[in-house]
């Protein structure tokens, strides 16, 4: 049985969503699926199938979904498939439980649980185990960030902390995308998509090496056309980026080597006295994987990243960065142990723009963490996982990261679980070094005293399937945060980076699947959101809460996918996004249908509609003049050769 990246038994691959309603005129075009390459296992599974497919993030072992002790939302490669999403920010609105907020024609905000903001910092993303975060802010510059899409497996998004189990910033939830083996990628694809604001260009080519090894290499051009301010002018970030990649699989009795890498290059439209922001980059990741026995395994994972942003308004970055780690597991009468250790270190160089800038303008950050859980059997149906890491930043030094989950499977079909955990943001130098304006005297003087952010989360939830047709799972949580980012004014009027603002936050995730024939399956989700935060005492921040982000208090979406017949599939999206407060965002519904045709084997035509009934709408404002996220219509063609 083949293994993926985390040791999982992959016993299924891709499943389904977006069409077009008004694209049953159009009949064309777009990136579905392919009848050349094998059956995507995931489009034909039934609910109790799809139920046992296998995640591994929330107890970084081979689990089934059905059985996670956690809030947590599969996407599937033939979602991400069926979806036509050309970008990865895009393909993360499959996500019922995420925020995702286009911010203009390249950037997004993207969180889980609150705190949605152009620097959001409390959610871990991963890809293949790679941390794409940056150290410059703990957030992530997803301009920066993409995949061929169709080299995804799954993206597993869990809501709530997951400090002990992958470290600091995986406050309020954790991304991690898998892609898929190179042996499961053989033979030629390619792709073009073209529409009145964007265009893409794909291929890629998989190819075996002895009866063992497999290769694919990939190469991705994407373009955006520029947006709209409030005013109707150009914004200016009109966006160009290219990427290409490689993945090498061997595959031995007992071990199994990966080696991938990524090299990309991008940037905007030539903004007036700026000139554009463009970026740079690449990745080299290795893995070995042996199997010591039964129930017994070890893992040794390092990779080097390199990233360059240029932006002559905000900064200039060069990062470098180095991660090493290596875990165990192993099996001991009831209990399943993991014991395993980190090392990363950066080097990281911010040349300052107009306004800010960072003192020093060299740093070089080590971080090391050493982690362990326990998973004991209980009883035959109620099991208990016991996790803590000890984790260490250039900052504040070693932080605790404990957790508890415990899991009833009342029956087979249900499963009733609740969790208590602390997690951590340790402080970027966002917090500690950025100063304004360049030279002195300052008026924004870093903040040399910041500590890192502390959340504390207890959590309840349920999944189960009561009938085969129906399955649905619902999480409440409340999280106390302490020690949340803020600002300081001194007697002179020099504001300094504080940890001045606390409070609760609390909410409600729910998701549905309804397979109401066998052609035909219904998706929903909903998120409720209650926010209570306020000054610390001694705290004069003068803005408040209301810079830590800018979120719904409740978003709701609902999605169907059709097949009609073998050749034709219809795919449905609606989703409706609460008013935002302050920056004020009027609450809009959004519309995403897609057609696909079938041509014949190995072909696709497809037609994609974002926002087919609105013309425009404002997702995010950060007090700056905002882009308006207009409608498009993509299509597409997708060919495919074993």
């Amino acid at each position: 049985m083949r293994m993926d990246t985390e040791g999982a038994p992959v016993i299924a691959r891709e499943s389904g969503w977006r069409g077009r309603v008004a694209a049953a005129l159009l009949v064309a075009a777009g990136t579905g699926g392919a009848l050349a390459q094998p059956a995507h296992p995931y489009a034909d599974l039934s609910l109790e199938e799809l139920a046992n497919v296998v995640i591994t993030s929330v107890a970084r072992r081979p689990q089934a979904l059905a059985g996670a002790a956690a809030s947590i939302y599969l996407i599937t490669g033939d979602d991400l498939r069926r979806s036509g999403a050309l970008t990865l920010p895009e393909a993360l609105r499959l996500a019922p439980t995420l925020q995702v907020a286009a911010l203009n024609g390249h950037e997004y905000a993207i969180t889980t649980r609150g705190f949605t903001s152009n620097i959001a910092n409390k959610l871990l993303v991963m890809v293949d185990g790679r941390t794409v975060y940056s150290p410059l802010f703990s957030g992530v510059f997803w301009e920066a960030q993409d995949l061929l899409i169709d080299d995804i497996e799954r993206i597993e998004v869990i809501s709530g902390p997951g400090g002990a189990t992958w470290g600091t910033n995986a406050v309020n939830g954790v991304i991690n995308i898998v892609t898929r083996a190179a042996g499961d990628t053989q033979g030629v694809l390619a792709k073009a998509a073209a529409g009145d604001r964007e265009r893409s260009v794909a291929a890629r080519y998989g190819f075996a090496l002895g009866t063992s090894s497999h290769v694919r290499v990939y190469a991705k051009s994407y373009g955006r056309d520029d947006t709209r301010l409030d005013s109707g002018a150009s914004a200016f970030d009109g966006w160009q980026r290219s990427q290409a990649g490689f993945r090498a699989d061997w595959a031995l009795p007992a071990d199994t080597y990966t080696l991938q890498g990524d090299v990309y290059h991008g940037g905007s439209d030539e903004r007036p006295q700026f000139g554009a922001l463009k970026l740079s980059g690449g990745n080299l990741l290795g893995r070995w994987s042996r199997r010591l026995g039964e129930g017994a395994d070890f893992d040794l994972q390092a990779y080097y990243d390199r990233a360059e942003r240029t932006d002559n308004l905000l900064l200039q970055e060069r990062a470098q960065l180095i991660d090493v780690e290596a875990k165990g597991r192993f099996i001991s009468g009831s209990h399943r142990f993991l014991i395993g250790a980190g090392y990363r270190r950066a080097k990281d160089r911010s040349d300052p723009g107009v306004f800010f800038a960072f003192v020093p303008r060299d740093k070089n950050e080590t971080w090391t963490s050493v982690f362990a859980q326990d998973e004991v059997e209980i009883a035959k149906d109620l099991q208990l996982t016991l996790g803590a890491r000890l984790e260490r930043n250039p900052y504040t030094g070693w932080e605790a990261l404990p957790s508890a989950r415990l899991g009833w499977s009342v029956t087979p079909e249900h499963l009733v679980w609740t969790s208590l955990s602390r997690a951590v943001r340790s402080p970027a130098r966002l917090d500690r070094e950025i100063v304004f304006p360049t030279q002195p005297p300052y008026l924004i003087a870093g903040g040399p005293n910041f500590e890192s952010e502390i959340a504390t989360t207890a959590e309840l939830g349920y999944r189960g399937q009561p009938t085969s047709r129906l399955s649905w799972s619902a999480t409440v949580f409340t999280t106390d945060y302490r020690k949340l980012r803020s600002a300081q004014l001194d007697a002179q009027g020099v504001i300094s980076i504080s940890n001045g603002i606390e409070g609760r936050v609390r909410g409600l995730e729910a998701t549905a699947q309804w397979q109401v024939l066998r052609p035909w399956r219904l998706r929903a989700g909903l998120v409720l959101l209650d926010q209570d935060l306020r000054l610390a005492a001694g705290s004069n921040d003068p803005t408040g809460p209301s810079n830590l982000g800018n979120d719904p208090k409740h978003q709701w979406s609902l999605r169907s996918s059709h097949n009609i017949g073998e050749r034709i599939e219809f795919e449905a999206a609606l989703r409706r996004v609460g008013a935002l407060p302050q920056p004020a965002v009027p609450a809009y519904t959004a519309v995403d249908l897609r057609l696909l045709w079938r041509v014949r084997e190995g072909v696709d035509l497809s037609v994609l509609a974002r926002n087919a009934f609105d013309p425009g709408h404002f997702e995010y404002r950060s007090g700056t003049p905002s882009s308006e996220i207009p409608r498009s219509v993509v299509v597409g063609v997708r060919w495919v050769l074993p």
